[in-house]
């Protein structure tokens, strides 16, 4: 069995399962459907294995599909880590880097950042995807995650790569109508503006203030799964937000949104965060080092000079 061909034929079929589509793989790579088809069934025959159930409507993975898919997807990327170990030291990173983000963060700062590297490394081929819900980085097959706030999962590696908070907002007209909280217990009979974005713990929003950590739970008659569009409902005067200083910084500073309880913030880091598998991944090593640098240089989230804690 030549290894070469095979290899490749699994980065397909990853590929194919990753995106449940024949015609979106073969639109990435600039072939038609038939030649996936050809490749994938090239690989079923290799395996002597049905690993896709096929028809008009759908694509679906047999369990024996599943059980190729978990383990091409580490054997590809030992083999990736592998060929960058071997050329770290002689030549610049190369390949793919599939990384994701939330939609915000991913549009308004990550992706300035990865043009940069782009231009740095054209040797480097970086695909990102903006994702506003939790994702599996290794059953989905992200290389490397840009996360803003919390990381649960202990199985993962994290490096901080930017300071970030979050703090609380309205606009002058929303106060105006509905006066200024005077606690953090008092946002419960304000109208909030929830996320429900990757971490944010819906409707509970938990900040460090005077006295330590407080939690307080929030109500409002509109939310969404999108940290932009609720930053535009708190601009337009429709109630209080939670949202990153990197984000409403701005805001602030031309008086469109005015600072609620600047004695209270919630620390939410900017994390890189990747498979334990990737260690000493050539390519995730060095996108990460450019990203630390980029957002210190770049004064990440110090876009207004937020008020100091009276505390």
């Amino acid at each position: 069995m030549n290894n070469q061909p095979l290899l490749e034929d699994m980065r397909l079929f990853c590929a194919v399962v990753r995106t449940q589509s024949f015609a979106a793989v073969a639109r990435d790579l600039g072939l038609s459907n038939a030649v996936i088809s050809k490749r994938i069934n090239l690989l079923e025959r290799a395996l002597q294995a049905k690993l896709l159930h096929r028809t008009t409507r759908r694509l679906t993975v047999t369990e024996q599909g599943d059980t190729v898919y978990q383990r091409a997807t580490r054997i590809l990327e030992d083999v990736d880590a592998m060929a960058q170990a071997i050329t770290t030291h002689r030549e610049a990173p190369r390949g793919l880097l599939r990384l994701c983000s939330s939609s915000g963060f991913g549009s308004r700062q990550l992706a300035p950042a990865l043009a940069a590297l782009a231009k740095r490394y054209p040797t480097l081929e970086l695909q990102l995807e903006l994702l506003d819900r939790p994702v599996d980085l290794v059953g989905e097959g992200f290389q490397l995650d840009i996360r803003v706030g919390q990381v649960q999962e202990p199985h993962l590696i994290t490096r901080r790569i930017a300071h970030n908070q979050r703090v609380l907002c309205a606009a002058p007209s929303y106060v105006a109508q509905h006066g200024a909280p005077q606690s953090l217990q008092a946002l419960a009979q304000h109208q909030c503006l929830v996320i429900r974005e990757r971490d944010q713990d819906v409707g509970r929003w938990t900040l460090d203030g005077p006295q330590g950590p407080e939690t307080v739970k929030v109500t409002g008659a509109l939310s969404a799964n999108n940290g932009e569009v609720v930053h535009r409902w708190a601009i337009e005067g429709l109630g209080i937000l939670l949202r990153s200083t990197w984000d409403v910084g701005p805001s602030i500073a031309q008086g469109t949104l005015e600072r609620q309880l600047p004695d209270y913030a919630q620390e939410a880091p900017v994390w890189a965060v990747y498979p334990t598998r990737l260690a000493h991944s050539a390519k995730v090593r060095v996108c990460v080092e450019f990203l630390e640098a980029w957002f210190r240089d770049t004064d990440l989230g110090a876009t207004v000079r937020l008020p100091k804690p009276t505390r």
